[in-house]
């Protein structure tokens, strides 16, 4: 055999995997774009490799630089929710094509737990969500920001006098391996205490908290 025809074997098996990972793309998006909402469309936050945005979007929250080399596994695609259909649809997907699914919040973990894996595996980037509502007395607060702080039980500065920042959570909002969206009263009391300090996506995908505005301090 030579030389030329080498070549040519080569870029047909090239040909033949690029093939199949466009194959696989359209149809996890297909999958995404089935369970969520139609606007705004899950398409328009979700960054495959072949898409210009997937590095500087799987870098931007990497707090450890060492996880930037081109030896880290790398996730087979990033979604960016903007609603919670967005949330639920990456959950029932995953569970559908067998993937491990990667929550990143602040991005806060230098063990690169939130975006690496030795599994087939996709992030679920929540930097999106970072509103804060403020109502009577209480504000609902997305997870970006507060989420790795409550969920580890939420010791402050000012906790000799009001307490852990979770003593002051009287609500939140979960999505479950289902998919459902539970709040406080659907999750049960055990759930409830159980995401105040024991670790960012242990029980599930919090997207918000409802916190006591002590003294206006949210504004």
């Amino acid at each position: 055999m030579g030389f030329q025809s080498l070549v040519i074997i080569f870029l047909l098996c090239i040909s033949m995997a690029n093939s199949d990972h466009l194959k696989q793309n359209k149809t996890i998006l297909q999958c995404l774009t089935d369970h969520s909402i139609a606007s705004p469309s899950i398409s328009s936050v979700t960054f495959f490799p072949t898409d210009p945005s997937f590095t500087s979007t799987l870098q931007s929250y990497t707090r450890n630089l060492r996880f930037t080399s081109t030896t880290t596994p790398k996730p087979l695609f990033i979604v960016v929710p903007s609603h919670v259909s967005h949330i639920q649809a990456s959950i029932i997907c995953c569970k559908t094509h067998g993937l491990e699914m990667r929550i990143r919040s602040g991005g806060h973990d230098y063990d690169g737990l939130s975006y690496v894996s030795k599994a087939p595996f996709m992030i679920l980037d929540l930097f999106n969500l970072r509103s804060v509502i403020v109502d009577n007395g209480t504000a609902w607060v997305e997870s970006v920001g507060v989420g790795g702080h409550f969920s580890g039980g939420g010791y402050g500065n000012m906790m000799r006098k009001f307490g852990l920042s979770v003593d002051n959570v009287i609500d939140a909002k979960l999505v479950d391996v289902n998919g459902n969206v539970l709040d406080r009263e659907s999750m049960g009391e055990d759930l409830f205490w159980a995401i105040k300090g024991g670790g960012g996506a242990s029980f599930g995908i919090i997207i918000s908290w409802k916190i006591k505005n002590i003294l206006g301090c949210v504004a």
